[in-house]
């Protein structure tokens, strides 16, 4: 099984999900990118209540709609996940 980097490029109150061997710096860098394995993760993240784009090519935001216990869960599931992706 080959392991990946969950890479988060995050810009002031937006972020966005890679799974990739390398850094993410362009277009061309994000389409090498396992987009099976960010469906995993999408699925894992939507079956523990996390709605994220099911496209790994759109960002995500953070509002101050979210609590610091949202973001906390949230971290939290992700590290659920991401333990069942590598497994």
């Amino acid at each position: 099984m080959r392991e990946y980097l969950l890479i988060i490029l995050a810009w002031v109150r937006c972020f966005a999900h890679f799974f990739n061997e390398a850094e993410v710096t362009d277009y061309e860098s994000a389409k090498r990118c396992d987009t099976e394995r960010y469906a995993s993760y999408f699925h894992g993240m939507l079956e523990r209540g996390f709605y994220f784009a099911p496209s790994q090519f759109e960002a995500a935001f953070v509002s101050t709609a979210h609590s610091d216990d949202d973001i906390d869960s949230t971290i939290k599931a992700s590290c659920e996940v991401m333990k069942t992706l590598n497994s």
